[in-house]
């Protein structure tokens, strides 16, 4: 079935107080025409004949237009609300223009607002069959005369004067609704894409990685993202003064209101205390609220670093391909010359330092090939307290202790852990190595503890020595590559082993102790095994 054309140009609720201001009026004309009728105030329309039906008929018309004027409260339609006024409009004008000849000049001026009401809020077609009625309102008493000789007071040119004005009226109004219509659907149109741009601009601002912070002229925050309330914390949240969320952030925001000043050097905000650089703009031009970005240069830091490292990976990988031959060549030549028995003394001391040095270059490589595979992990439900007692049997094994001590100590009851057991000796091995090398106070051995921890359903190993510590300036730089502050370390020992740690769903992080350094590398715990464990048995 095709579509069908509605009789209404507008929606009910956005012409409801049209509607009622049209029946107000209505209703005030109606009490005008009924108190000149009964000569309230004077005889406005001379002498007239039939004076007590002209009253009842002027009270009528006022009783039927408050009538009208209280369903306009109602839940009934406009449309028939607008169809029934109009007729009985005419129908009055009709009975008026009958019984008081007098009062045709503002029946007709009271009709032009009929005419274009209907065919502004409801239709063209309703609005010419208004006109067609209301000039038939004054057509039909001159043509009845006319056909029966009476006489009539007005020219025919009246009128035709009116009906000619009503049907130009209902047309003009009518252009007039269509233009309105036009504008109220494209002011909607707009309106949604102002309401969407504007939902959208929120959520990119909230999902920034950048934190943004809105505050005013009193130091509030208004507004504040998601990645801002994350280094601002609980402090940030809320209509709340910015210095009590950083008082450093106030600081520099007060200065560059004072003279402008911009303090470029990278300030600690968060619970990972990340480096952040504030920038300060107003949000309006000549306002005095003001946006600052809260730029993470860590983060930038960090891309780099990855960039660089991948290349430098690369690089790597083939370098140390290249020198793995000749090293090898020179390490197996070293042992043959121990095994002769023409060498003095001397000949052996330099042919050791040979082969120490063979031994460093080759750690090195291996560490740089090691860094450039990132071998992937291939995780298995394990009990930390059997692979740390095997790896410091092992250790031990290996690698002579001396004067130094290793201890292990483990719960009494199991730690459940999901990770590669290689991986677990290759982090413990440089954790262990480092603290032989780092952690003993000049002159005394070294002292270790493998501690193995099960706190929160979340296993863990604390590797601890009692040396000197780590500087609180080098802890934020412990985990990059090539960070070292020996002149022996190649500084990826500590990098491969996190990223092990990642590779594994685990975390490795410094704990800074009263006395000496702990390493603590968490692992997924006993629900992931268990999970794990479910997984292969279903295979």
């Amino acid at each position: 079935m095709p579509p069908t054309r509605s009789i209404q140009r507008f929606a009910d609720s956005t012409v409801q107080r049209e509607l009622r201001a049209y029946a107000i009026y209505r209703s005030f004309a109606a009490a005008m025409i009924a108190a000149m009728a009964m000569g309230i105030g004077g005889h406005w329309l001379g002498d007239i004949d039939n004076a007590g039906l002209i009253a009842w008929i002027c009270c009528a018309y006022l009783g039927c237009a408050l009538v009208l004027l209280l369903l306009t409260r109602s839940r009934l339609r406009v449309a028939p609300q607008i169809a029934l006024g109009t007729l009985l409009d005419v129908f009055f004008a009709n009975a008026a223009i009958n019984v008081i000849p007098q009062a045709t000049p503002v029946i007709a001026i009271m009709l032009i607002l009929n005419v274009a009401a209907a065919s502004l809020l409801l239709s063209l077609m309703f609005g010419l069959i208004t006109a067609a009625l209301a000039t038939l309102t004054f057509l039909a008493p001159l043509i009845w005369r006319e056909l029966f000789g009476e006489a009539w007071d007005h020219p025919w040119i009246e009128p035709l004067i009116f009906g000619a004005s009503y049907f130009a009226i209902a047309w003009l109004t009518h252009v007039m609704g269509q233009r309105m219509v036009r504008g109220e659907t494209e002011a909607s149109r707009r309106g949604e894409e102002v309401a969407d741009l504007a939902a959208l601009n929120e959520l990119i601002i909230r999902r920034m990685p950048t934190g943004v912070v809105i505050v005013e002229r009193d130091g509030l925050i208004r507004l504040a993202n998601e990645a801002a309330l994350a280094l601002l914390g609980e402090a940030g949240d809320g209509h709340r003064p910015i210095g009590l969320a950083s008082p450093e952030l106030a600081q520099r925001l007060r200065d560059w209101q004072g003279d402008g000043a911009i303090n470029l050097q990278p300030m600690r905000m968060g619970t990972d205390q990340a480096e952040i650089l504030p920038q300060f703009l107003r949000l309006h031009a000549g306002g005095d609220e003001v946006l600052v970005f809260l730029d993470d240069t860590s983060q930038a830091s960090r891309r780099a670093e990855g960039i660089t490292l991948a290349a430098l990976g690369r690089f790597s990988a083939s370098l140390a391909h290249e020198i793995r031959n000749p090293l090898s060549a020179i390490s197996y030549s070293t042992q043959l010359l121990e095994e002769s028995d023409d060498l003095t003394a001397m000949d052996r001391k330099m042919l050791e330092i040979v082969r120490q040095q063979t031994t460093r270059m080759n750690g090195i490589v291996e560490s740089v090939l090691s860094m450039a595979r990132r071998e992937r992990a291939n995780p298995q439900a394990i009990d930390l307290r059997s692979v740390t007692e095997e790896f410091a049997e092992e250790y031990r094994r290996s690698y002579p202790l001396d004067a130094d001590t290793l201890e292990v100590v483990v719960p009494k009851d199991e730690a459940p852990a999901l990770a590669d057991p290689k991986h677990v000796h290759q982090i413990l091995l440089v954790l262990v190595s480092n603290a032989r090398y780092y952690g003993r106070m000049p002159g005394e051995p070294a002292r270790i503890t493998l501690c193995v921890r099960h706190e929160a359903h979340q296993p863990a190993i604390d590797v601890m020595d009692t040396g000197p510590g780590i500087a609180e300036a080098d802890e934020r730089n412990l985990f990059r590559p090539f960070f070292t502050t020996s002149e022996h370390g190649t500084g990826l020992g500590l990098h491969i082993a996190r990223e092990l740690a990642h590779a594994n769903q685990g975390e490795l992080s410094y704990l800074r102790l009263p006395f000496g350094s702990c390493f603590r590398l968490r692992l997924p715990g006993a629900t992931a095994a268990a999970n794990h464990d479910a997984g292969v048995a279903l295979n």
